[in-house]
């Protein structure tokens, strides 16, 4: 059964402490805005955040298109485990992050063209991850297909990486790594091994660890009215996600 287009998903059972919790950030746990550094984090997500991580024993962990540094600050004080810019980062609870890889030159120089190219744009924007790089336009609708077709043709100087459309935002990032990738190294190690794995997002990013998950014999949730998903679970949006959470509204 559908319902406008999408499939009707059953909502997911309730919390458990038990579990591995993988949370998506952007779109699952804080609203967009029309600039990743503008986007707001309630006071009472980061506490049920700390308490959750706690009563799981640090099986709680972000998993983010964000660099870990940005969540870090975003989540202060809280320096939970996470993976960033789609698992390019991965970091255990309580660690520290490893240095960074150098960008390839041919990426530096495409962040140098689409600068260029955003100089008739001024309100989208190019977000710089180090190895991967981003395109926004929410703010700015109209440049979509010429930011889209920048990427796309930029791809073609850039071996060994990949194009991942999302909302509002295209992203170049080297192949080696994706979401579920970074899901599927966490399980393995404690605090999540041994623990039914439990994935919530809202992007076609997510997708891939949904897939991790369902493999795992664990839960995926999808936030919003996608129809093209692997998941198994919805929950309608953000306000829903923070109730499940048990967040005080």
């Amino acid at each position: 059964m559908t319902v406008d287009g999408a499939p009707l998903l059953p909502p997911p059972p309730p919390l458990s402490d038990r579990w591995a919790l993988f949370l998506d950030v952007d779109g699952t746990l804080v609203e967009f805005a029309d600039h990743p550094e503008r986007v707001q984090v309630s006071a009472s997500l980061v506490q049920r955040l700390a308490a959750l991580a706690d009563a799981m024993d640090g099986a709680l962990a972000l998993v983010s298109g964000r660099r870990i540094e940005m969540l870090d600050r975003m989540f202060a004080p809280l320096h939970l485990a996470a993976a960033g810019m789609h698992g390019l980062q991965r970091r255990r609870a309580g660690e520290d992050l490893p240095e960074p890889a150098a960008p390839p030159v041919a990426l530096q120089a495409t962040k140098m063209l689409a600068k260029t190219l955003l100089t008739r744009y001024p309100q989208a924007l190019l977000e710089d991850k180090g190895e991967a790089m981003a395109l926004h336009w929410r703010a700015m609708p109209e440049a979509a297909a010429d930011l889209q077709a920048f990427a796309i043709q930029a791809l073609t100087r850039l071996p060994g990486y990949h194009l991942q459309p999302g909302d509002h935002v295209v992203e170049l990032r080297p192949q080696r790594a994706d979401k579920g990738v970074a899901i599927e190294a966490f399980i393995g190690e404690p605090p999540f091994r041994g623990r039914p794995p439990v994935f919530v997002g809202d992007d076609l990013t997510d997708e891939h660890g949904f897939e991790v998950v369902n493999a795992h014999g664990g839960l995926s949730v999808l936030v919003g009215d996608r129809a093209d998903t692997v998941a198994r679970h919805r929950l309608p949006d953000i306000a829903s996600v923070h109730a499940w959470l048990g967040v005080d509204p």
